[in-house]
């Protein structure tokens, strides 16, 4: 197994594009074990951004929560050139596709216990990518992924999400290592 602790240059740039007050992911650890990619992370949110305070984590945080997990692995996938999918994307590449190119084709979740949004961990993994090209259209990435999140008192929540990576390959070289 190869581990990465959070890489503090990285992280900051993935979450640029979220509100300050959304910044919700503190700190991954992506490892690689027999080929899959999976993260241990930290989350803290100090207030809803969109609601007054529920007292636990809802099904919208999940969802940024995961983004923001999903992103920063993906981006550290890239440059560290774990996947072998993404190995003719450099980090700029991903830049350039991590808004309007990484779509959610899929979410579901299951609230198992109410979990304490300000301070929680969460589990990411990658289990299968594919590069697809459906119907002879332009070729894309599917990524099947599961989350979890917990915190100390026994709260949890888990699910699945299907990723697609539309545009995949627009301004990047096909096939080059």
């Amino acid at each position: 197994m190869t581990a990465f602790d959070t890489d503090t240059e990285l992280l900051p740039r993935v979450l640029r594009p979220y509100k300050a007050h959304c910044k919700y992911l503190r700190s991954a650890v992506v490892t690689v074990e027999n080929g899959r990619v999976s993260a241990a992370c930290e989350f803290s949110i100090g207030e809803s951004c969109y609601i007054d305070d529920t007292g636990h984590l809802n099904a919208v945080e999940v969802n940024i929560s995961y983004n923001q997990m999903m992103y920063y692995v993906v981006a550290k996938s890239v440059k560290e050139g774990l996947l072998p999918e993404f190995s003719s994307w450099t980090l700029e590449d991903y830049w350039r596709h991590q808004l309007p190119d990484i779509l959610i084709a899929r979410f579901g979740g299951s609230f198992r216990r109410p979990i304490n949004a300000r301070a929680f961990s969460g589990g990411f993994e990658i289990h299968t990518v594919d590069r697809r090209t459906p119907g002879g259209g332009d070729p894309l990435i599917i990524a099947d992924t599961s989350y979890r999140y917990w915190d100390a008192a026994g709260g949890r929540c888990d699910g699945e999400v299907k990723l697609a990576f539309v545009n995949a390959f627009d301004g990047v070289a096909v096939g080059a290592s």
